[in-house]
């Protein structure tokens, strides 16, 4: 008997899992409510870089497609942080070698859905809403934006990967009794721009480094692209602040705003207004959900557990849905019922953890990064972890560069950020971080 498989939704996620699907011997069909985004020019700016580290590369190894990604991926070995006064502050992100990698989403998304039909032998039906699902059944509901026809399709399990604002959710699970959602929008939005390549085609800015302006309530970020430009988006909020986007009504309060707060960017990015103009301002949500199963009936990625993108790690705990799920599905040999029920009640507080860390990240990143006694604490954190790698990791390579649980590496950061406070007050903190005695204080406080 063939085993079938619907996905719905061919964004990151669902391309990954039915290469994943495919493996195992299901034959898959994917359902998108787009259009084929490969028939589009895909700009290097057309929506934020993303950051793939450990968890993704974990997730696309497994499923043999990490060398066709590494192809567009570009490595950010460090954080640079630019001052009003065009200083400029770099951080390592891990150890030495270790880095995240910058990736343009439109193109990776392509790549996925390349292999998913190549790789994965999945066939994707494009321009195909879903407008109900009988999860219990596994029957999803469609129309065909292009003609109107109605249609339905059945398999043995469906698995919706199709975002914050899943139609498979919204139209079925959050009809079923007890069924637990909340969508919070932060107060900022984002806009993003993009600096292009000097004219040699060389990069105006450091492209090994995640370029940060933080500036306290809001930030400036950029990340390179393959082609010497550089994709950055400006994170503010909407109101209720001196900056906000509803107070740039006009170009010159635009340009005005851009000279006064980043004046080094402004300095060297051209046709700044017209940039301005080509990308729409978006809002950023917070979307928590239970149960993430029913019948047979999954969410994945962004659907179970969208979060704001502080920590870069939308894509790589979408991903990790996909390891995860593999490896229960070989735990119990394909028992679906009990893949499904572990999936939820395991990983969900892996879920709720990332985005608490995201949320928290923000703040690390537009009001800390360029606070001394911040750098300061991390440079402490980076020589314990350097010495004794077995009894301290700092948080941010607990996320990014590890696979431990969200859940777990949060409870650990909580606990390491209380005795860092504690070592942050120690008198001449600043001559004497290196020294043995701070060195025991940490490790007698573990």
């Amino acid at each position: 008997m063939e085993k079938k498989v619907i996905i719905v939704g061919a964004g990151l996620v669902g391309s990954l899992w039915a290469i994943y699907m495919s493996k195992a011997g299901y034959k898959v069909t994917i359902y998108e409510r787009r259009s084929d985004i490969r028939n589009a020019e895909i700009s290097a700016g057309k929506s934020i870089n993303l950051a793939l580290s450990y968890r993704g590369w974990k997730a696309l190894k497994e499923a043999g497609v990490a060398e066709e990604v590494k192809k567009i991926a570009l490595p950010m070995y460090n954080r640079i942080m630019h001052d009003l006064e065009g200083n400029l502050t770099t951080q390592a992100y891990g150890k030495k070698d270790q880095a995240i990698y910058s990736v343009s989403r439109g193109l990776l998304n392509s790549i996925m859905m390349t292999m998913a039909e190549n790789k994965g032998n999945a066939t994707i039906h494009y321009n195909h809403k879903c407008y109900d699902a009988d999860l219990e059944n596994g029957i999803v509901y469609f129309e065909d934006s292009q003609t109107g026809e109605k249609k339905q399709d059945q398999a043995d399990l469906v698995f919706a990967a199709d975002g914050a604002f899943s139609a498979v959710r919204y139209n079925a699970m959050q009809k079923l009794n007890r069924f637990n959602y909340s969508q919070n929008f932060i107060e900022d939005g984002y806009k993003e721009l993009l600096l292009p390549a000097n004219e040699d085609g060389s990069y105006k800015l450091d492209k090994t480094a995640l370029h940060i302006w933080p500036r306290g309530r809001f930030m400036l970020i950029a990340l390179p692209n393959e082609d010497g430009s550089f994709t950055c988006t400006l994170f503010m909020p909407y109101d209720n602040h001196e900056y906000a986007f509803n107070k740039l009504t006009d170009d010159k309060l635009v340009d005005d705003f851009f000279k006064n707060v980043f004046p080094d960017f402004h300095a060297i990015m051209p046709n700044l207004i017209e940039n301005w103009h080509m990308h729409p301002l978006s809002s950023l949500a917070i979307v928590r959900c239970y149960p993430w199963t029913h019948g047979k009936t999954a969410l994945m990625g962004d659907s179970a557990h969208a979060t704001v993108p502080f920590y870069g790690q939308g894509m790589n705990a979408g991903f990790e849905d996909c390891t995860v799920l593999w490896e229960l599905m070989k735990k119990h040999n394909e028992n679906w019922q009990e893949v499904f029920s572990e999936y939820q009640q395991t990983h969900k507080p892996n879920g709720d953890a990332l985005q608490d860390l995201s949320l928290h990240n923000y703040h690390v990143m537009r009001d800390y990064v360029a606070d001394p006694k911040f750098l300061l604490q991390k440079k402490i954190e980076a020589h314990i972890f350097e010495k004794h790698p077995d009894k301290w990791m700092p948080l941010y390579s607990q996320v990014t560069f590890s696979h431990i649980p969200y859940s777990e590496a949060i409870a650990i950061g909580r606990k390491q950020d209380n005795i860092m406070k504690e070592v942050l007050k120690t008198p001449n903190i600043e001559e004497i971080w290196d020294s043995e005695a701070i060195e025991n204080k940490i490790l007698n406080s573990l």
